[in-house]
């Protein structure tokens, strides 16, 4: 099946009251493994290419990773670019084939935020590609971005408001009170605000740092309008978790393709599990 946008995927999941799960790659075994099970699943999933592995393997060499496994792939697909802090990285994205990309100008004043995340709204979107913004400071580890715990801030639905209409994204980041990376102790996210960012600003929401909420948070968060749920921490987990279970039986397996195999199955099934909480699954036929 043929890419499909990301304004496109994740409209239709707002509509319908699900999330697409946005699974970060970093090699070729998690790339299999991520659309491995969206195929056991039937359902549409987002791959992020975050800033670290493109530090390693660069922007374009990981596209092309990713059409190379495609052959075989039913059910729709987006490539996201995920925390890009430079309009020239979102436009390498855009034509290298990307069909959704995030400028996240988190860190930036509020009016350059707007100003650098609309210039890339203006150019994605007249090639109908989807763009991700981010309001709000959220907490947590994310490749080699870094926000400390008291410098993050939970998203104002005003300033949620401005941001989307003067910036046209698609879809809307916004800090609720996850982070990214392991947390210290159990999440509690800002419902109430989510609601009211949900009824005045009327576009999806994406959750980031979605690796360890509980189950029945994810679940709420869904129903009050997150559309995207951002996943890397747990998946890296599984990943790493399935090799070393090799390698603790046998310290001399050396054969790399078992060893990665298995931590691909490991990293497949978390991916599927995960689908079937945001409640993609089977959606794949609705598209």
């Amino acid at each position: 099946m043929p890419y499909l946008s990301g304004n496109t995927m994740i409209q239709h999941a707002w509509e319908n009251g699900y999330a697409i799960g946005a699974f970060s790659a970093h090699n070729a075994e998690t790339i299999r493994a991520i659309l491995l099970a969206a195929e056991q699943e039937q359902a549409p999933i987002m791959i992020q290419v975050g800033q670290k592995v493109i530090s390693v393997m660069g922007l374009e060499p990981m596209k092309a990773m990713i059409d190379a496994f495609m052959h075989d792939i039913t059910v729709p697909v987006c490539i996201h670019l995920d925390h890009s802090r430079s309009f020239e990285q979102t436009m390498q994205a855009v034509q290298a084939g990307f069909q959704s990309v995030m400028f996240d100008g988190s860190h930036l004043s509020f009016d350059e935020n707007v100003r650098i995340t609309r210039a890339v709204a203006d150019v994605a979107h007249v090639l109908n590609i989807g763009v991700e913004g981010e309001i709000g400071k959220i907490g947590g580890t994310e490749d080699d971005i870094s926000v400390d715990e008291k410098d993050a801030l939970i998203t104002s639905s005003d300033e949620a408001l401005q941001f989307a209409q003067s910036t046209t994204v698609d879809y809307l980041a916004v800090s609720i009170g996850t982070a990214h990376g392991l947390y210290k102790q159990e999440p509690k996210l800002a419902f109430e605000r989510l609601q009211e960012i949900r009824e005045i600003v009327k576009k999806p929401i994406v959750l980031h740092g979605g690796s360890g909420v509980p189950d029945d948070q994810i679940r709420k968060a869904v129903s009050l309008g997150v559309a995207k749920v951002n996943v890397d921490t747990e998946l890296r987990q599984a990943f790493t978790q399935g090799m070393a279970e090799v390698l603790g039986k046998d310290p001399h397996e050396f054969v790399l393709a078992v060893s990665l195999g298995h931590g691909r199955d490991v990293m497949q099934a978390k991916v599927a599990e995960k689908i079937r909480l945001f409640g993609s699954q089977g959606k794949a036929a609705q598209f």
